[in-house]
């Protein structure tokens, strides 16, 4: 029998004042979702537990069965990746936003609030041949990569996340990070002086590196779990853990990492995928995204969107038993805009069974068995 997990990032959430307490799940249209309740269960569940960062990185290496052991301190090698890149060990690699700044050197956005995708990419263009001594690499919309020589002052210096850092100085942020390295404090200061051009009102723009790792060797997913698998994504650092563990990682031409995502591509990818491997694992970022913008309402209307477009299409044309999973990897707060360890719902049922799938799914442990293992509750 073939296994299913549908992923929506960061599904969790906090109750919203504004909805009487409800959550964008509860509040979302989900008849198909409710469907596969009502065949299996409805549990709710922490993947990050207490004793890992609530993050993509740590919850979907969880649910795709690698031990935290084996984990990568940082997801920024991941990301490069996913764009069939490498590094040697004698090189490293950070993540690097594009943010934004209030006249008094608050970080205000994340995100490049305020500009266009036109207005990234022609910066990244910039900035593309700067200096010989990093590579800056545009991934999409304010999300970039640097490569440079390996640095262990780099490695170990600990910038906040910039999605968890919003109201801070950011040059407190940054200082630790200018003075590891002269390459990145020279850096720094000429993209500053590049992005002035950009600026607007009181809304200051520049480039936040954060998150070094270095060349990372995980094992494969097929080794680790007796069964091969494919990853449907179109995020980097989720096509990234999928190439990692030598996963397929299917292109796709239309998807984005966002609410505007084009889901029936990645239903016929899905439908391929699961053609072809035991296991797939489809991936939907959007929700995710949203609660970062404390969007509550687009992340509902996604969660809507999945179980109409995707979900309901699914299941009407699937023939044969197949055990679904539907959950998220973490809690992203559409109150806080952050990442929590709090619980999640988790949906579990094996479809066409022809008896109910009722499963107790307490852990991440018990999803991982659901989907790789055999069980009584294959029907």
């Amino acid at each position: 029998m073939r296994s299913l997990i549908i992923l929506i990032d960061g599904l969790g959430d906090d109750p919203i004042p504004a909805w009487n307490g409800q959550t964008p799940f509860s509040r979302a249209f989900h008849p198909q979702m409710d469907r596969l309740i009502k065949k299996g269960s409805l549990s709710q569940v922490s993947i990050c537990e207490d004793d890992v960062t609530p993050g993509s990185l740590t919850c979907i290496l969880r649910l795709l069965g690698v031990p935290k052991e084996l984990f990568p301190s940082n997801r920024a090698y991941l990301e490069l990746l996913a764009q069939n890149r490498d590094v040697s060990e004698y090189e490293m690699v950070l993540r690097c936003n594009v943010i934004s700044q209030d006249s008094g050197g608050r970080l205000v956005s994340f995100n490049g609030m305020g500009l266009t995708s036109r207005e990234m990419e022609m910066m990244a263009q910039q900035f593309s041949s700067l200096t010989p001594d990093i590579e800056f690499i545009h991934l999409s919309g304010y999300r970039n990569l640097l490569v440079m020589n390996r640095n262990e002052r780099v490695l170990q210096t600990q910038t906040a996340p910039p999605h968890e850092s919003m109201g801070m100085p950011v040059v407190e942020l940054l200082a630790e990070l200018k003075t590891s390295s002269l390459a990145m404090k020279m850096f720094m200061q000429e993209t500053d002086a590049i992005l002035r051009m950009y600026n607007r009102n009181d809304m200051l723009y520049r480039l936040y590196p954060w998150g070094a790792s270095c060349r990372t060797e995980m094992p494969a997913f097929a080794k680790l779990n007796g069964i091969s698998g494919a990853l449907v994504c179109q995020t980097e650092i989720v096509r990234g853990i999928g190439r990692a563990l030598k996963m397929e990682v299917p292109e796709l031409s239309y998807c984005t990492a966002d609410i505007d995502t084009n889901i029936r591509e990645k239903l016929a990818v899905t439908r391929r995928m699961l053609e072809q491997y035991p296991f797939v694992m489809t991936h939907f970022n959007g929700a995710d995204e949203a609660a970062h913008r404390h969007d509550y309402e687009g992340k509902a209307d996604f969660i809507t969107r999945i179980d109409k477009e995707f979900l309901e299409p699914l299941l009407d044309k699937t023939d044969e038993p197949l055990r679904i999973v539907i959950c998220g990897d973490h809690v992203t707060s559409s109150v806080t805009g952050k990442h929590t360890r709090g619980k999640g719902p988790v949906i579990a049922a094996v479809t066409k069974s022809g008896a109910h799938s009722r499963r107790n799914i307490a852990t991440y442990r018990d999803i991982v068995n659901f989907l790789m293992k055999e069980s009584e509750y294959d029907g």
